[in-house]
């Protein structure tokens, strides 16, 4: 078998047995021997990786890192014209060099078999002036308002909002119905907020970019600024386009309790754009998602901004049913009571639904393991884990209670009013 084929079978072993240190330095030892000294730092550094004190490795790693680089081969040109002439001095490397610096050393030896750092892969294509939509993640939405369970009220101010104009472009020119706007969706975590979303731009058939504060901030002056308005110029080249600012009142706090200069100027930009000083905003429906919206700046809510507030409350029967069944459909499950489970779980979101699934899953696994015989998820399993699971909800009831009771100027949450009313909380 030639030392080329030798190397493939070993080559395929090491990738069935990477951590098999012995076969790996042999291969790279094979390497050496056949010329291909990259290779072999590569097959070394791996085995170094694993086990940092191998003598074995660290004397190979040296090997070849010592063996002489061949010389180019010279060109027709260059051996008609006789001996090259002596190549000049080489200049001591400035301080901060290769020579200073171990890493920058190993870099130049590895340069064949690592990238460089702070480099772009071969494949990365060169960046185009102009050309955000690559930064931010523009989706295309696949889930339908049918999608979300319940919340019927929710979704009939959304028909209201945004989707019966769009549908009906002759009345909505009769109206004079613009396509801009912004809508707020506030309530507890964990109650499908961004989920409503993302089913209004797959109504619409819009495209979807999600936006949060880490999407903004920049440590650099100026640059937040300039971030969020590029994300603003994304959802305006892919009209139509919804642009769903989650947490809205981190990035829109209000900015009488704000301390932070740079914090102010990013409040100013936001409504900037929302007004659409620096680009037209037609086409371009505006979601903000929230769980304080008593932190939000007044500003953004005034007409031609976050105009519209939606109070996105915990799932009702129909949607908790809904839910449940989602989560329950590829578990094995038997003898589940879902009516008695769905008026049990009345204060919670869904995020703590699904909780609830996982930890009844998880008393039926625990029992299989423990009586050695796998058996369904039962109505037993739920019982035990509506014991232990908490509504997440209720810290948040308590803080909308007090804002209900005493910070309701103008009807704003006359919607939370009539919520915490029925349920006697008020």
């Amino acid at each position: 078998m030639s030392s080329d084929a030798l190397i493939e079978s070993l080559s395929a072993a090491i990738d069935a047995r990477p951590d098999d240190l012995p076969l790996r330095l042999h291969l790279a030892t094979m390497l050496l021997d056949a010329g291909r000294g990259g290779e072999a730092i590569a097959q070394v550094g791996q085995a170094l990786a694993r086990d940092p004190g191998n003598e074995q490795a660290q004397a190979l790693m040296q090997r070849a890192l010592g063996a002489a680089v061949p010389p180019p081969p010279p060109t027709p040109d260059a051996a008609s014209a006789g001996p090259a002439p002596a190549a000049p001095a080489q200049r001591p490397a400035p301080a901060g060099a290769a020579g200073d610096d171990p890493l920058a050393a190993y870099e130049q030896e590895l340069a064949d078999v690592v990238p460089p750092r702070f480099a772009r892969a071969g494949d990365e294509p060169e960046p185009v002036a102009g050309d955000h939509d690559r930064v931010y993640d523009v989706e295309t939405a696949t889930i339908r308002l049918a999608d979300v369970g319940g919340m019927s009220a929710v979704k009939e101010r959304l028909e209201l909002a945004f989707l019966g104009p769009l549908r009906n472009p002759q009345l909505r020119k009769m109206y004079g119905k613009s396509l801009r706007g912004g809508l707020m969706l506030y309530g507890p975590p964990g109650c499908g907020k961004t989920f409503l979303a993302r089913a209004v731009a797959g109504e619409m058939g819009a495209k979807f970019i999600s936006l949060s504060i880490v999407d903004v901030l920049d440590m650099w002056m100026g640059n937040s600024e300039r971030n969020l308005h590029e994300l603003f110029q994304a959802a305006r080249r892919n009209a139509p386009c919804v642009l769903f600012l989650d947490e809205v009142d981190a990035l829109g706090h209000k900015r009488s309790q704000v301390s932070s200069s740079s914090m102010r100027t990013l409040g100013n930009q936001l409504l900037a754009e929302l007004d659409g000083m620096e680009g037209s905003n037609e086409g371009v429906f505006v979601l903000a998602a929230t769980n304080t919206p008593w932190d939000v700046d007044p500003a953004l809510r005034r007409p031609g901004r976050l105009d519209r507030v939606v109070l996105v409350l915990p799932p009702d029967a129909e949607a908790r049913r809904a839910i449940l069944e989602y989560h329950l459909r590829e578990r094995p499950i038997a003898g589940i009571d879902l009516h008695k489970v769905v008026a049990a779980t009345e204060d919670l979101s869904g995020a703590d639904l699904a909780h609830l699934c996982e930890t009844a899953a998880e008393y039926a696994m625990a029992d299989s393991v423990r009586s050695g015989e796998v058996r369904m998820i039962e109505q037993r399993d739920f019982d035990r884990a509506l014991k232990e699971v908490r509504p997440s909800t209720r810290p948040w009831m308590s803080t909308a209670r007090n804002v209900a009771m005493f910070a309701n100027e103008g009807g704003v949450y006359d919607d939370l009013v009539a919520y915490l009313k029925k349920r006697k909380l008020l």
